[in-house]
């Protein structure tokens, strides 16, 4: 049982570190949007469950007797640096943003999914619980951004057509 919750314990600081990343690519998305208000609006409220979703996973943490990974949280922030920064020479910003995000939150869903399956193994109730709890605001997340990306998708090139209209972000 020792190394079912050595696993669990590891795929928890995975997770932290994911959110860590997702943190920092949805700050760097926000920060960028000028031109879709309702996207920028979307994100920033994501933001804020992300950060809800971090303190739970470090709670579940520190209740198995463990700690975040420094070197795995500073991996995923550079990650999404990297992302953030190769993002910002496109002029399709948005979309390939969007297109992106979009798969990411399917990680998350993917790593969810697992992490309550190896939860209610070990019989980490509480475990099991906060990643039944952080699973849906994922899968809302991935359902929000296809069902926005056609319009998304319509808006940047009808300003991309446009004289004078920055499409980009």
């Amino acid at each position: 049982m020792a190394e079912l919750r050595e696993n669990l314990l590891d795929w928890l600081r995975d997770a932290h570190a994911m959110e860590q990343q997702a943190e920092q690519m949805l700050r760097a998305q926000a920060a960028r949007i000028e031109h879709y208000p309702i996207v920028k609006k979307r994100i920033e409220e994501h933001l804020q469950e992300t950060l809800g979703q971090q303190e739970l996973l470090k709670g579940c943490i520190e209740r198995l007797g463990g700690s975040t990974s420094a070197m795995k949280d500073m991996m995923g922030k550079m990650m999404a640096f990297g992302q953030a920064a190769g993002g910002m020479a496109n002029s399709d910003e948005i979309v390939k943003g969007a297109i992106s995000s979009y798969v990411f939150e399917n990680l998350e869903i993917a790593t969810y999914t697992a992490l309550i399956a190896a939860a209610k193994t070990v019989g980490d109730a509480e475990t099991q619980r906060v990643c039944e709890q952080i699973l849906p605001q994922e899968q809302a997340m991935a359902a929000w951004v296809l069902e926005h990306l056609p319009q998304l998708t319509e808006e940047f090139l009808v300003r991309d057509a446009t004289p004078n209209v920055e499409a980009k972000r």
